[in-house]
Protein backbone atom coordinates (compact mmCIF):
# COMPACT_ATOMS: atom_id res chain seq x y z
CA UNK A 1 0.00 0.00 0.00
CA UNK A 2 1.72 3.51 -0.81
CA UNK A 3 1.51 6.38 1.53
CA UNK A 4 -0.20 9.28 0.16
CA UNK A 5 2.21 12.44 1.09
CA UNK A 6 0.80 15.89 0.58
CA UNK A 7 3.31 19.01 -0.40
CA UNK A 8 3.79 22.32 0.51
CA UNK A 9 6.81 24.23 -1.36
CA UNK A 10 7.94 27.52 0.53
CA UNK A 11 9.80 30.41 -1.21
CA UNK A 12 9.79 33.43 1.23
CA UNK A 13 7.93 31.61 3.89
CA UNK A 14 4.90 31.42 0.88
CA UNK A 15 3.08 28.00 -0.46
CA UNK A 16 4.04 27.93 -4.23
CA UNK A 17 5.00 25.42 -6.70
CA UNK A 18 7.95 25.78 -9.37
CA UNK A 19 7.06 24.09 -13.32
CA UNK A 20 9.80 21.20 -13.51
CA UNK A 21 12.30 22.75 -11.28
CA UNK A 22 12.01 26.16 -12.85
CA UNK A 23 12.15 29.11 -10.39
CA UNK A 24 11.08 31.61 -12.84
CA UNK A 25 7.52 29.14 -13.50
CA UNK A 26 6.44 29.89 -10.29
CA UNK A 27 2.78 29.15 -8.70
CA UNK A 28 1.57 30.73 -5.72
CA UNK A 29 -0.97 30.13 -3.31
CA UNK A 30 -3.18 32.02 -0.91
CA UNK A 31 -3.40 29.56 1.75
CA UNK A 32 -0.24 29.92 4.52
CA UNK A 33 2.26 27.09 5.23
CA UNK A 34 0.12 26.22 8.47
CA UNK A 35 -2.95 26.76 6.72
CA UNK A 36 -1.96 24.40 4.02
CA UNK A 37 -0.70 21.84 6.62
CA UNK A 38 -3.78 21.68 8.89
CA UNK A 39 -6.24 21.55 6.00
CA UNK A 40 -3.90 17.80 5.23
CA UNK A 41 -3.67 16.74 8.06
CA UNK A 42 -7.88 17.16 8.74
CA UNK A 43 -8.32 15.19 5.04
CA UNK A 44 -5.99 12.43 7.08
CA UNK A 45 -2.41 12.89 6.23
CA UNK A 46 -0.17 11.28 8.90
CA UNK A 47 2.94 12.56 7.03
CA UNK A 48 3.48 16.55 5.21
CA UNK A 49 6.62 17.00 2.95
CA UNK A 50 7.68 20.26 2.90
CA UNK A 51 10.28 22.36 0.96
CA UNK A 52 12.52 25.10 1.32
CA UNK A 53 12.98 26.27 -2.22
CA UNK A 54 15.10 28.73 -1.41
CA UNK A 55 17.35 27.03 1.46
CA UNK A 56 17.92 24.46 -1.73
CA UNK A 57 19.23 26.91 -4.09
CA UNK A 58 21.62 29.29 -1.46
CA UNK A 59 22.77 26.50 0.32
CA UNK A 60 21.07 26.43 3.99
CA UNK A 61 17.38 27.10 5.23
CA UNK A 62 16.03 30.05 5.52
CA UNK A 63 15.00 32.01 8.05
CA UNK A 64 11.52 32.56 6.37
CA UNK A 65 10.93 29.03 5.98
CA UNK A 66 12.10 28.24 9.41
CA UNK A 67 9.78 30.17 10.94
CA UNK A 68 7.17 28.63 8.32
CA UNK A 69 7.73 25.23 9.97
CA UNK A 70 7.67 26.25 13.33
CA UNK A 71 3.74 27.17 12.58
CA UNK A 72 3.72 24.58 10.74
CA UNK A 73 4.15 22.44 13.52
CA UNK A 74 2.66 24.60 16.13
CA UNK A 75 -0.77 24.08 13.83
CA UNK A 76 -1.02 20.35 13.70
CA UNK A 77 0.62 16.61 14.74
CA UNK A 78 1.36 15.56 11.45
CA UNK A 79 4.67 14.20 11.16
CA UNK A 80 6.85 16.71 8.90
CA UNK A 81 9.25 15.81 6.32
CA UNK A 82 11.48 18.64 5.68
CA UNK A 83 14.65 19.44 2.76
CA UNK A 84 15.90 21.78 0.94
CA UNK A 85 19.72 23.53 1.94
CA UNK A 86 20.29 20.42 4.95
CA UNK A 87 24.07 20.48 3.59
CA UNK A 88 25.69 19.77 7.19
CA UNK A 89 24.44 18.67 10.67
CA UNK A 90 23.90 21.70 12.18
CA UNK A 91 21.25 23.28 9.44
CA UNK A 92 19.90 19.44 9.92
CA UNK A 93 19.64 20.21 13.78
CA UNK A 94 18.25 23.44 13.12
CA UNK A 95 15.42 22.01 11.46
CA UNK A 96 14.95 19.02 13.89
CA UNK A 97 14.66 21.55 16.53
CA UNK A 98 12.36 23.57 15.00
CA UNK A 99 10.01 20.56 14.47
CA UNK A 100 10.75 18.46 11.90
CA UNK A 101 10.72 15.06 11.91
CA UNK A 102 13.00 14.06 9.62
CA UNK A 103 14.56 15.74 7.11
CA UNK A 104 16.04 15.25 3.21
CA UNK A 105 19.46 15.61 2.02
CA UNK A 106 20.20 15.75 -1.43
CA UNK A 107 22.85 18.16 -2.93
CA UNK A 108 24.90 16.92 0.19
CA UNK A 109 24.50 13.18 -0.38
CA UNK A 110 25.81 13.88 -4.03
CA UNK A 111 28.63 16.61 -3.41
CA UNK A 112 29.75 16.07 0.40
CA UNK A 113 30.19 12.36 1.32
CA UNK A 114 31.83 13.17 4.12
CA UNK A 115 29.01 15.38 5.25
CA UNK A 116 26.49 12.66 4.23
CA UNK A 117 28.33 9.79 6.24
CA UNK A 118 28.08 11.77 9.49
CA UNK A 119 24.64 13.17 9.34
CA UNK A 120 23.45 9.22 8.93
CA UNK A 121 26.08 8.14 11.31
CA UNK A 122 24.87 11.19 13.88
CA UNK A 123 20.77 11.36 13.36
CA UNK A 124 20.67 7.62 11.31
CA UNK A 125 16.52 7.30 10.37
CA UNK A 126 16.16 10.58 10.74
CA UNK A 127 17.87 11.56 7.35
CA UNK A 128 15.56 10.43 4.31
CA UNK A 129 18.03 10.46 0.97
CA UNK A 130 17.01 12.69 -1.61
CA UNK A 131 17.86 12.19 -5.13
CA UNK A 132 16.40 14.08 -7.83
CA UNK A 133 16.88 13.72 -11.55
CA UNK A 134 16.97 14.71 -14.97
CA UNK A 135 17.19 12.24 -18.15
CA UNK A 136 18.28 9.67 -15.26
CA UNK A 137 21.18 12.14 -14.11
CA UNK A 138 21.54 13.34 -10.33
CA UNK A 139 20.62 17.28 -9.92
CA UNK A 140 21.75 19.43 -7.04
CA UNK A 141 21.65 23.00 -5.45
CA UNK A 142 17.53 23.69 -6.39
CA UNK A 143 18.01 21.57 -9.27
CA UNK A 144 19.76 24.03 -10.89
CA UNK A 145 23.18 21.70 -11.95
CA UNK A 146 22.97 18.52 -13.47
CA UNK A 147 26.27 15.82 -12.43
CA UNK A 148 27.67 13.15 -14.64
CA UNK A 149 26.00 10.44 -11.91
CA UNK A 150 22.85 8.47 -12.43
CA UNK A 151 20.65 8.58 -9.67
CA UNK A 152 21.18 4.93 -8.93
CA UNK A 153 24.40 4.63 -8.60
CA UNK A 154 24.39 7.23 -5.58
CA UNK A 155 21.37 5.47 -4.06
CA UNK A 156 23.60 2.67 -4.26
CA UNK A 157 26.55 4.70 -2.80
CA UNK A 158 24.09 6.21 0.39
CA UNK A 159 22.70 2.81 0.98
CA UNK A 160 26.44 1.47 1.73
CA UNK A 161 26.81 4.35 4.21
CA UNK A 162 24.06 3.28 5.66
CA UNK A 163 21.16 5.36 4.34
CA UNK A 164 17.44 4.10 4.95
CA UNK A 165 15.06 5.68 3.40
CA UNK A 166 15.04 7.62 -0.27
CA UNK A 167 12.57 10.01 -2.04
CA UNK A 168 13.50 9.77 -6.02
CA UNK A 169 12.09 12.70 -8.12
CA UNK A 170 11.90 12.94 -11.63
CA UNK A 171 12.33 16.51 -12.33
CA UNK A 172 10.50 16.18 -16.24
CA UNK A 173 7.46 15.07 -14.25
CA UNK A 174 7.24 17.56 -11.64
CA UNK A 175 4.55 19.68 -11.83
CA UNK A 176 3.22 18.51 -15.00
CA UNK A 177 0.37 16.46 -13.78
CA UNK A 178 1.36 13.96 -16.65
CA UNK A 179 1.89 10.75 -14.22
CA UNK A 180 4.69 9.22 -12.97
CA UNK A 181 7.91 8.33 -14.79
CA UNK A 182 7.48 4.27 -13.57
CA UNK A 183 9.85 2.82 -16.14
CA UNK A 184 12.74 5.24 -14.25
CA UNK A 185 11.13 4.72 -10.98
CA UNK A 186 11.79 0.74 -11.37
CA UNK A 187 15.23 0.65 -12.13
CA UNK A 188 15.45 3.26 -9.01
CA UNK A 189 13.69 0.63 -6.41
CA UNK A 190 15.91 -1.95 -8.03
CA UNK A 191 18.86 -0.55 -6.83
CA UNK A 192 17.87 -0.30 -3.56
CA UNK A 193 16.98 -2.22 -0.55
CA UNK A 194 15.51 0.37 1.44
CA UNK A 195 11.76 1.90 1.28
CA UNK A 196 11.38 4.61 -1.84
CA UNK A 197 9.42 7.85 -1.66
CA UNK A 198 8.19 8.66 -5.31
CA UNK A 199 7.79 11.99 -6.21
CA UNK A 200 7.03 14.16 -9.28
CA UNK A 201 3.73 13.76 -12.26
CA UNK A 202 1.14 12.10 -9.60
CA UNK A 203 -1.96 14.06 -10.62
CA UNK A 204 -5.04 11.81 -10.68
CA UNK A 205 -5.71 8.28 -8.90
CA UNK A 206 -5.07 6.34 -11.72
CA UNK A 207 -1.24 7.66 -11.76
CA UNK A 208 -1.64 6.21 -7.66
CA UNK A 209 -3.34 3.01 -9.15
CA UNK A 210 -0.71 2.59 -12.27
CA UNK A 211 2.15 3.14 -9.56
CA UNK A 212 0.23 -0.11 -6.91
CA UNK A 213 -0.14 -1.67 -9.65
CA UNK A 214 4.21 -1.95 -10.50
CA UNK A 215 3.84 -4.00 -7.27
CA UNK A 216 7.36 -2.92 -5.97
CA UNK A 217 8.06 -4.16 -2.48
CA UNK A 218 10.10 -0.91 -1.01
CA UNK A 219 7.54 1.81 -2.66
CA UNK A 220 6.58 3.21 0.24
CA UNK A 221 4.36 6.42 -1.15
CA UNK A 222 3.84 8.79 -3.17
CA UNK A 223 4.46 12.62 -2.86
CA UNK A 224 1.79 14.93 -4.58
CA UNK A 225 1.77 18.86 -4.81
CA UNK A 226 0.42 20.84 -7.33
CA UNK A 227 -2.49 18.43 -8.61
CA UNK A 228 -3.85 18.79 -4.81
CA UNK A 229 -3.37 22.13 -5.22
CA UNK A 230 -5.11 22.88 -8.49
CA UNK A 231 -7.94 20.64 -7.46
CA UNK A 232 -6.43 18.38 -10.25
CA UNK A 233 -7.29 15.68 -7.95
CA UNK A 234 -8.14 14.94 -4.01
CA UNK A 235 -6.59 13.09 -1.48
CA UNK A 236 -9.59 11.30 -0.13
CA UNK A 237 -9.78 9.93 -4.44
CA UNK A 238 -5.78 8.90 -3.62
CA UNK A 239 -6.25 7.38 -0.36
CA UNK A 240 -9.07 5.33 -1.81
CA UNK A 241 -6.35 4.29 -4.87
CA UNK A 242 -3.35 3.52 -2.77
CA UNK A 243 -5.40 1.69 0.12
CA UNK A 244 -5.04 3.23 4.03
CA UNK A 245 -1.79 4.98 4.63
CA UNK A 246 0.72 3.16 6.60
CA UNK A 247 2.67 4.33 9.91
CA UNK A 248 1.50 6.96 12.45
CA UNK A 249 2.37 10.60 13.33
CA UNK A 250 4.42 8.95 16.64
CA UNK A 251 5.91 5.84 14.36
CA UNK A 252 6.79 8.69 11.41
CA UNK A 253 8.31 10.76 14.00
CA UNK A 254 10.61 7.73 15.28
CA UNK A 255 11.37 6.88 11.91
Amino acid sequence: MIQIIPAIDLRDGAVVRLIQGDYARQVSYSCTPADAARHWRDLGAELIHVVDLDGARLGKPQESSLRALEAIVGATDAAIEWGGGIRNAMSARRALEAGASRVVLGTAAACDSDAAASMLSELAGRVVIGIDARDGRVAVKGWTQVLDLTAEDLARRMRAMGAQRFIYTDIAQDGMLTGPNTAALRAFCAAVDAPVIASGGVASASHISALAAQALPNLEGAIVGKALYDGATDYAGLVAAAGPPQGSPQEVSNA
